[in-house]
């Protein structure tokens, strides 16, 4: 075996390029987003509990909209920010259409 094989084996080196790392995002962005996304939300679930509970205590009508507001920043608002404006959380290029 030559020197040269010897030390390309023993560095560990594969041959293959590192993996890019993506921006870190930032948090400040995402919660702006988060918050105009999340409002009307909050909102319109107050507006459509509000008459049908209203004998309820408050920790009650929490119990309720908690799940639903949950499930709906995980599955479809915070999805759709990051479709949307991935580029702007992670303070990259607007990408072009």
């Amino acid at each position: 075996m030559s020197a040269d094989h010897n030390d390309t084996a023993s560095s560990g080196d594969t041959g293959t390029t590192p993996p890019h790392r993506l921006p870190r995002p930032c948090r400040f962005r995402l919660s702006f987003l988060l918050i105009i996304a999340v409002y009307p939300l909050i909102t319109a679930l107050l507006y459509i509990l509000m008459p049908l509970t209203s004998s309820w205590e408050t920790w009650h009508r929490t119990l309720v909209i908690t799940p639903v507001m949950v499930s709906l920043i995980v599955f479809l608002v915070t999805p759709t920010i990051q479709r949307h404006f991935g580029w702007y959380v992670l303070r990259m290029p607007r990408p072009e259409r």
